[in-house]
């Protein structure tokens, strides 16, 4: 059972509400509502339909970027990115309730997320990948044995997801690298099914 979060993204097809449920249809526990560009309204409206869908599938739901947002709304947790409000500034304001997730790139992202008491990390990216703009360096398997052991060698215990790119014939090869949990969107969106890709992607091993 493979733990993936699945990252919502809007195409031609799918809004954000439909990838987000066809994820969690396809067994998918773990949800972030990632709308970049769209105005805070928008991203509250689209989270009050999501949070009681992922309470009716017992998903977690996190907002990517909007901590005041994620308290008001009471869902489980953020994940920010570099650009985003710093993680401990976060956790003043959620308190020890909430999940906190920071994107990182480097070993040194994760050495500073980690004594700023995040919850846990999204390393990547795998390879590149059209979702996301102002990309970092692209790691690879490589990038990830290395993170993973620097992080062995420093006594850091955080869960890591990969991140970026990620098709599902990467995972078994993602996964011995030891991280933790595999984070998608349009490798997801573009299956012919994307519920039977979800649960497909779950249940490989």
């Amino acid at each position: 059972m493979i733990s993936l979060q699945f990252i919502t993204h809007q195409t031609e097809q799918y809004s954000y509400l439909e990838s987000a449920r066809m994820a969690l249809e396809g067994g998918c526990k773990w949800i972030q509502l990632r709308m970049k560009d769209a105005p805070l309204e928008e991203v509250e409206a689209v989270a009050l339909q999501l949070k009681p869908l992922c309470k009716e599938h017992e998903a977690i739901l996190i907002l990517d970027d909007h901590v005041e947002l994620t308290k008001k709304l009471e869902v489980d947790g953020v994940h920010l990115g570099k650009k985003d409000m710093p993680i401990n500034q976060a956790r003043q304001i959620l308190g020890e309730a909430f999940i906190i997730g920071g994107t990182a790139n480097t070993f040194e992202d994760v050495v500073q997320h980690y004594r700023a008491g995040a919850d846990y990390l999204g390393i990547g990216p795998f390879r590149f990948t059209t979702t996301k703009k102002n990309l970092s360096p692209v790691l690879g398997l490589e990038g990830y044995v290395a993170i993973m052991s620097q992080m062995k060698e420093a006594n850091i215990e955080l869960s890591v997801v990969a991140i970026g790119g990620i098709t599902a014939e990467d995972i078994p090869a993602i996964l011995r690298t030891g991280v933790n949990g595999i984070a998608m969107s349009g490798t997801i969106l573009r299956a012919e099914n994307p519920v039977e890709e979800t649960r497909r992607i779950i249940d490989s091993d």
